[in-house]
This record gives structure tokens, C-alpha cells and sequence, in this order.
């Protein structure tokens, strides 16, 4: 409950520390891109991304407990969801570049089911203490889907889960 008040707190900043733009958007494409402003060193924003289960809005997970949710950070690796009666596989990482990438191929959330294909890569760049997250998601997919009225959507969702990343990694100890 303590995590969640913190990133609560750090996410009433979120204007400050982050900058979202729909990029492209296509009846059949899209890219979003996020710029946030991580207050820790590379290391420490990078141990928090890989451990999605402490900072991953709940409501955007099948179980409705982001404790049910894992990175492991390999390539071939799984950012799975496991609970009692169930499992996904929200994504399969593709690279990793420990303290700087992590790429994963991911369709999020309903794109799974739509039979879209979505990349999901994360860039840390320290400097200073602090780190730089660029967080870019290239999604693609039948043109019938009309992608580009879920752009809206897929960046709010995006500035949320990734703002709480940024929240979370930057949280003084």
C-alpha cells in the first residue's frame, strides 16, 4: 500500500517529468513516444522496469494484481502474468541491454486478440544521477481495425503505465 501511495504522490508530477506524442497514426500503424525524466541513476531505473509487478497500474492487468506480473530479462525471455487460474504472455523480449534497452514484441492488452503485432522498446540513458526513459510503441495491424482512433487511447494508457515506471524508479528510498 506504501508503494502505491508513493507512486500515487509521483504521478501528480507526471506533467513535469513526461512528454508523450502520437507520432503516426494509420487505419493499419501507429508509433507513440514517451520522453520521462527518471530522478535515479541507470541502474536503479532499470532494476525498477524489469520488476513490473511493484509499479504496474493494476487496472491494466488480467488478474487485477500487478503481483502477478514478471519480466524476465532475456532475450526469449516473458513478461507474463501468472495467477491462479490463468496466464498471458503480454510480451516475448526480443533484446536487452542491461542499464540501457529493453525491447520487447508485444501486443498489449485487446491488440492481442485483434491479431495486431506491437513493439515496445525501452531506452535508459543516464546523465548526471538521473536517466532519460524514451519508451516508443510501433504497432501494426489489419487496416479494418482503424488504428489510428485507438492512437487517443494507447497514448493515454502508455503515459500512465510508463508514467508510474518513472514514479516508481525515481522514488527517494
Amino acid at each position: 500500500m506504501r508503494n502505491l501511495m508513493i507512486v500515487a504522490a509521483l504521478l501528480a508530477t507526471l506533467p513535469m517529468t513526461a512528454h508523450g506524442e502520437v507520432k503516426a497514426a494509420s487505419a493499419d500503424a501507429m508509433l507513440i513516444e514517451y520522453r520521462f525524466a527518471v530522478a535515479a541513476p541507470a541502474a536503479q531505473a532499470w532494476e525498477s522496469l524489469v520488476h513490473p509487478e511493484r509499479w504496474w497500474p493494476e487496472d491494466h492487468t488480467w488478474s487485477g494484481k500487478r503481483a502477478s506480473l514478471s519480466i524476465n530479462p532475456t532475450a526469449g525471455g516473458c513478461f507474463c502474468e501468472r495467477w491462479a487460474g490463468g496466464s498471458a504472455e503480454h510480451g516475448r523480449v526480443v533484446m536487452v541491454v542491461p542499464n540501457r534497452v529493453l525491447t520487447l514484441d508485444a501486443a498489449l492488452g485487446p491488440f492481442r486478440e485483434m491479431a495486431i503485432s506491437g513493439i515496445l522498446a525501452i531506452k535508459l540513458e543516464e546523465r548526471d544521477g538521473a536517466t532519460t526513459a524514451d519508451v516508443s510503441y510501433r504497432v501494426s495491424g489489419d487496416a479494418t481495425h482503424q488504428l489510428e482512433s485507438l492512437a487517443p487511447i494507447v497514448d493515454e494508457v502508455l503515459g500512465l503505465q510508463f508514467g508510474a515506471f518513472a514514479a516508481y524508479a525515481g522514488r527517494k528510498e
